[in-house]
């Protein structure tokens, strides 16, 4: 993957905004790391801006874990009807946006997170319970700039059936899916498959220690990050596929067995810098 196409040299009067605003719809009372890590990974990855809407708990720790990032708090301990028209005013006002990570399972919050999903115009990663509130309902996602970034549990609720190891069936449904909805598929594994419905790119960084919480959500920061530069969704997604695995390589040669998904932050500017 070369990297410098995207990271070029900036010009001297480059300003703040200039390299991507990303918004983070991620988090509740109950889960409040998935936003940490999506908006701290986005950062490192050279996005300018991240502001993160959440629940009050989850948008705290946001705030007191990295005063880098912004925090716009939503009232109650889960997302519900009434924040909508606040997130997609955060949303028209960003580059990109991540959707997904820890918001919950419930029917009620699905409906939510469909309502976000058909409201924003702003290219998007959709991940986690994004996932899954999508369902079979692909519609929704038709004339969106859109990553998707499943692994094989969420793509059986994309497409209604199990997703095996083979590299070829997942090569197949990656692709059908990416065509379907008009979408970038990021479909996570030992070797990530990344389709837009046409072409295919096979991504083979990354580690078996990489199985710690919060991987994923590194890597939708890192693919809002590139969205809000302005890149093909499929370009970003396989970008972004190869920095999270290789920065995670990095993070597990260190701490091995005990690596942790935050120790991937040091990491990505090393694997930018490499290019």
């Amino acid at each position: 993957m070369d990297l410098s196409k995207i990271y070029k040299k900036r010009d001297d009067w480059a300003h703040k905004g200039q390299f991507g605003t990303v918004l983070v719809v991620a988090g509740c009372r109950d889960i409040c790391g998935s936003p940490v890590f999506n908006s701290i990974s986005a950062l490192r990855a050279g996005a300018d801006l991240v502001m993160v809407v959440s629940p009050t708990r989850s948008a705290d720790i946001c705030a007191r874990f990295l005063p880098d990032v912004l925090t716009s708090p939503l009232r109650g301990d889960f997302l519900s009807n009434e924040h909508v028209p606040t997130i997609l005013a955060l949303a028209e006002e960003s580059d990109a946006v991540v959707l997904g990570g820890g918001l919950g399972r419930s029917h009620d919050i699905f409906e939510v997170i469909r309502k976000i999903i058909s409201g924003v115009e702003k290219p998007m990663v959709v991940d986690a319970e994004g996932l899954r509130a999508i369902g079979q309902n692909h519609d929704i996602l038709k004339g969106k700039k859109v990553i998707l970034t499943p692994h094989a549990n969420e793509m059986e609720a994309l497409i209604g059936k199990k997703v095996e190891n083979d590299l070829n069936e997942r090569k197949k449904v990656c692709q059908e899916l990416a065509k379907a909805t008009g979408a970038a598929v990021l479909l996570k594994g030992h070797t990530d498959v990344v389709s837009n419905g046409h072409d295919i790119y096979l991504n083979q960084t990354g580690s078996p220690l990489m199985t710690k919480g919060g991987f994923g959500d590194t890597l939708a920061g890192i693919c809002g990050a590139l969205l809000s530069r302005g890149l093909d969704p499929y370009v970003a997604a396989g970008a972004g596929a190869y920095i999270n695995g290789k920065a995670g390589e990095l993070a597990c040669k260190e701490f091995g067995e005990g690596v942790l998904a935050s120790d991937i932050f040091w990491q990505i500017p090393k694997v930018i810098a490499a290019k």
